[in-house]
């Protein structure tokens, strides 16, 4: 009998190293014009505007903006988790190894989320029922896709919660939910999502309420299991701080938009977006003087019950023309890895100076300071 593993048909052999022999050049997920919408008794909310990027078969991407920006949902839309109605999709393709997820049926789609994507979510209390064992619920979607046996699935389940690093897992299979605390159920959660060694694995904001030293932890895991595992990996967050040493490649994110794109190191030293630019400027610095104040951008985000007609962020935006009130602004290539939403600061004419009275802190000869 062959020994019971997660493998697909391209996994390695059990004793060989637990890496893919990923071909970087091949889109794992190619999202292209996605749109999405919530049909509300007040009215039509439009949460994901025209939204396009893909992510490479081992890469590692992160999604950042505000609350309500449309990163949770857009990846829950395509995996099929949004509630329809109020939900709706209302353009697009989300195309995932040739395979466009918005058309699959919902049984192919299960098949999908069970072994293909996996997605980790923020609030692990939740996600784990709180009336089943640990045991039962990381064997479910072994026995389920992998036919195997209740000792093979249990066997599997230790191995899995071994790896994430919780102590005494075999005793621990036996306990609920509410025995572990929020660093160890989000162990959890992540060893359930491993189970069948997803080519991609998606984290919706997988350290919030968690204190900043488990959250520290729960990103060194997720980045190891990464690379042991070759997945490709989708960081959605609100927080640059955490971006800057996990993702290759950065998408900024604001009123369902995609308002920048670029490359880790470009967004860090040479942000273009005036958002983007504001959000770097409310980032806690080490190398700040004490009496500094921290930034903070002016003004709420717009209510999406209302399409802005141009760029949405020009309501708070310090650099605003007349043209950014009327018109939407496309995502302008400005290199092979960064690209941007914005009529001023992709002028030929645009200087960046330092604006301490605005809030917002601009970069010089491409120095983030």
């Amino acid at each position: 009998m062959p020994d019971p593993t997660l493998a697909r048909p391209h996994d390695p052999p059990r004793d060989g190293p637990l890496r893919y022999a990923h071909d970087p050049s091949r889109l794992l997920l190619d999202i292209r014009n996605l749109e999405v919408r919530f049909n509300t008794p007040e009215g039509v909310v439009y949460a994901v505007n025209d939204i396009s990027y893909g992510i490479h078969e081992g890469e590692v991407i992160a999604i950042v903006g505000e609350s309500g920006c449309g990163k949770s949902v857009s990846m829950m839309s395509i995996l099929g988790l949004i509630p329809k109605p109020p939900g709706e999709i209302a353009g697009g393709t989300a195309t995932f190894m040739g395979r466009d997820l918005l058309t699959l049926p919902e049984s192919d789609l299960e098949q999908v989320r069970g072994i293909e994507i996996a997605m980790v979510f923020q609030d692990s209390m939740t996600s784990l029922n709180p009336v089943l064992t640990i045991s039962r619920q990381m064997t479910e979607s072994l026995r389920r896709h992998y036919n195997m046996t209740d000792e093979q699935a249990t066997a599997r389940a230790i191995e899995l919660l071994e790896l994430v690093g919780i102590p005494d897992a075999e005793r621990r299979m036996s306990d609920y939910p509410h025995q572990f605390s929020g660093g160890m159920r989000q162990r959890v959660m992540i060893a359930m999502m491993l189970a069948c060694n997803p080519s991609l694995l998606i984290a919706d904001e997988p350290t919030t309420a968690l204190d900043v030293t488990i959250q520290a932890q729960i990103v060194e895991l997720v980045s190891r299991m990464r690379e042991r595992l070759g997945m490709a990996l989708i960081w959605i967050t609100h927080d640059l701080g955490v971006v800057a040493g996990l993702a290759e490649r950065v998408i900024v994110m604001y009123a369902g938009m995609i308002v920048e794109e670029a490359d880790v190191d470009s967004l860090f030293d040479n942000p273009h977006h005036p958002y983007t630019m504001a959000l770097l400027a409310a980032l806690p610095r080490v190398d700040r003087r004490r009496d500094n104040r921290l930034n903070s951008i002016p003004g709420s985000p717009p209510n999406l019950l209302n399409k802005p007609r141009g760029c949405p962020f020009a309501p708070r935006c310090i650099y605003t023309i007349d043209r950014c009130r009327s018109e939407r602004p496309p995502l302008i290539p400005l290199s092979p890895t960064q690209r941007t939403a914005c009529w001023v600061t992709t002028s030929d004419d645009f200087k960046y100076e330092r604006r301490q009275d605005s809030g917002y802190e601009s970069q010089s000869a491409g120095t983030y300071e």
